[in-house]
């Protein structure tokens, strides 16, 4: 069986774009891959974190993975600060990787801008660390949203490196990018992707606000005066956005769509649109509450990095001899 690697930072709210753009993924390949899903929270340390909030969040989103609909007798879900083997990795394909490489990344010129000297190495560095956490497990395919590509490119050519330095040690895993919903735009914005990070709340629905938020935020997305339900991303990109996100989550397609809410008008559609995701999420947000308020949530956790451990230990054993780090 093939190996399913992917981990989401505990930094902020989990939004819905998260959700169509990798978590639904996630519940659909767990009977068919060897999965392991990762809390990646020394990701997020990259930029300063509050301690209880860090630790709060972690948890947080791991209720939220069980509560989509993942099985911890199918998966292996742990925190990523509990597998040493991932930092000790991480150094290892920093040492792998070129300057160069890592001030190309977009999301570091993104992130960087206008912070002049007060830029933290993590976010320069974390890439490597991200590789690390994918080679470990014998990755085939990386479920990814379309704005990790590059940093999986990246993954694959630091395992080629090391493999033709040290000769065949990792697998060189596999991009793989949602059908439909994997990119979903911000909704004040929308040529620009939801992002849990936008200061402007308004922009993206958190899976778990409340139902009276969702509607709010979805009939006050931003869309054009033409009135007309009609997918055209460069011209009509709000309407698109949300077209994109009806058919998610409906299974319908654009053109079904396109004729269901012929004449109608936005109001209607976006009335539909709020009303399937309320749908989608509601017992979503049961499920969690109750995982939120269970020991069994740290049990779960526990027992995953156990597992973790055990293999992630195997490939640090195999990559420091390949590189003669060990005396025996």
């Amino acid at each position: 069986m093939k190996t399913i690697f992917s981990g989401i930072q505990p930094s902020g709210v989990i939004t819905l774009g998260n959700y169509l753009g990798a978590l639904r993924q996630f519940v659909q390949l767990q009977d068919e891959y060897n999965c392991y899903f990762c809390i990646v929270n020394q990701h997020a340390i990259t930029v300063p974190q509050d301690p209880q909030k860090l630790k709060e969040n972690t948890r947080s989103l791991a209720a939220l993975y069980l509560a989509v609909g993942l099985d911890p007798a199918k998966i292996t879900l742990f925190v990523q600060s509990e597998v040493p083997a991932h930092t000790k990795l991480g150094w290892i394909m920093q040492c792998t990787t070129y300057v160069g490489e890592m001030e190309r990344m977009t999301q570091y010129k993104d992130k960087s801008q206008g912070r002049n000297e007060s830029i933290p190495l993590g976010l320069l560095a974390y890439p490597p660390l991200m590789a690390a956490d994918i080679l470990l497990y014998d990755t085939h395919f990386v479920p990814v949203g379309e704005d990790q590509k590059q940093h999986l490119e990246l993954t694959r050519d630091l395992a080629q490196r090391f493999n033709n330095r040290y000769g065949e040690t990792f697998v060189i895993p596999e991009v793989r990018i949602a059908e439909s919903g994997a990119r979903v735009m911000s909704l004040q914005e929308p040529t620009k992707k939801m992002s849990k990070s936008d200061p402007n709340t308004a922009s993206f629905v958190s899976l778990l606000d409340s139902e009276k938020d969702i509607v709010k935020k979805i009939k006050r997305s931003q869309t054009d005066s033409d009135n007309q339900v009609r997918y055209d991303k460069e011209n009509k990109p709000g309407i698109s956005n949300l077209m994109s996100i009806y058919s998610a989550l409906t299974g319908k397609t654009i053109e079904q769509i396109e004729i269901e809410f012929d004449g109608q008008g936005y109001g209607q559609f976006k009335g539909a649109v709020a009303d399937a995701v309320v749908a989608t999420l509601a017992p979503i947000q049961e499920k969690y509450e109750k995982y939120l308020a269970s020991d069994e949530l740290d049990k779960i956790l526990d027992e995953g990095a156990r597992k973790a451990s055990e293999v992630a230990n195997k490939m640090m054993d195999k990559v420091e001899r390949a590189m003669g780090m060990q005396r025996g």
